[in-house]
């Protein structure tokens, strides 16, 4: 039996058939509270069940070198990297304010937590779960310490190879077995012949005790559902509602049409998979009567004829003995007369004398 958990009233489960969709904001909101509201309530619209952000303490998290470095670029926020981060950075008031926002719309918020004043700061606010960025899948003391908070965890694991995976899993499980681990190609956007989703199988067999998943960067929704085909049961796919924005995330995110497309695309899928169990649907039934077919014989035939295969057609409608039948038919009697096209029934037959 595969790994189960709740995140709020969402049942998280390897093995049912619902799909977890993420809409990563990131930074999307370009430091505004007003605008991030904006995002939520689109995303609700769209029909994901949460809305993920980022959290970083950008003064412990770079070194004075990086902080200070000038980021004169097209998408900068600030003269300085440190300026351009802090200034998309929201505080303790932004997070109550958006967390409740989350819940008055119905929607599941979390965030990423980049190092461990972030993880403390999320802790506080009682985020419902955790997501691990692609960057600290190595970095076994930010894991360690976000597991013992004991919510889920979400691990991207882009950059990675399965030992990386295995390292992460094996620092994680004994502390905090609720865990999801994502497939995911760290470019942006990732090209499709670079998303391998392949390792969801290979995740799966491998780590039976997880939830697997997708953290998608490619342009586009179709590997949602091959990603969902393969086990996925959690998808996580950048949101934005104007891939003109300024800041890098946005060419790479879905807006709002595509974000609706990809998750109707995903409810169907949790449906169309089915149980594997071939069956007739009622809904068959009026197209296969027009295009099925029937026995039927094939001219004016006598009593006492024993039938040959040219007694016999094949006709639609479907609404007599099916052709696979035809075998039991050929050299039986007729115990009475049948007209050309109408329907030959066993009990029309006898066997040879």
């Amino acid at each position: 039996m595969g790994r189960s958990f709740n995140i709020g009233d969402f049942v998280l489960s390897r093995d049912g058939p619902d799909c977890f969709v993420i809409a990563e904001i990131g930074h999307n909101h370009q430091g505004s509270l007003e605008k991030a509201k904006e995002v939520f309530r689109r995303a609700k619209e769209c029909g994901v069940n949460a809305v993920k952000l980022q959290k970083r303490d950008n003064r412990s998290l770079y070194t004075r070198e990086m902080y200070n470095m000038p980021y004169n670029h097209e998408s900068s926020f600030g003269p300085t990297y440190g300026a351009h981060r802090e200034a998309l950075e929201f505080g303790h008031d932004e997070y109550v304010e958006l967390k409740r926002y989350a819940g008055e719309i119905g929607l599941t918020m979390f965030a990423t937590a980049f190092d461990f004043a972030s993880a403390d700061f999320l802790a506080k606010l009682e985020m419902p779960a955790y997501k691990i960025a692609s960057g600290d899948l190595k970095n076994k003391p930010l894991l360690k310490y976000v597991a013992e908070i004991g919510k889920p965890i979400f691990v991207s694991t882009g950059g990675g190879t399965i030992e990386d995976v295995q390292r992460a899993h094996d620092a994680i499980m004994p502390i905090n077995s609720q865990l999801c681990l994502l497939q995911c190609t760290a470019s942006y956007p990732a090209e499709a012949e670079e998303m391998n989703l392949r390792v969801i199988t290979t995740f799966t067999k491998r780590f039976p005790g997880v939830v697997v998943g997708l953290s998608d960067h490619q342009n586009g929704i179709a590997m949602a559902v091959v990603a969902y085909a393969l086990g996925a049961r959690v998808i996580e796919k950048h949101f934005t509602l104007n891939r003109a924005w300024k800041g890098t995330d946005h060419a790479f995110s879905l807006e709002p049409i595509g974000m609706r497309k990809m998750v109707r695309d995903l409810r169907r899928a949790e449906v169309a998979l089915g149980d594997g169990v071939k069956r007739v649907y009622p809904s068959e039934e009026k197209p296969l009567f027009k295009m099925a077919k029937k026995l039927v014989a094939a001219r004016n035939l006598l009593p006492g004829h024993i039938l040959a295969r040219e007694d016999i057609a094949i006709k639609s409608p479907n609404d007599g003995l099916a052709p696979y039948e035809m075998e039991r038919l050929i050299g039986k009697v007729t115990v009475r007369p049948l007209r050309e096209d109408e329907n030959i029934s066993l009990d029309d037959l006898r066997e040879e004398p």
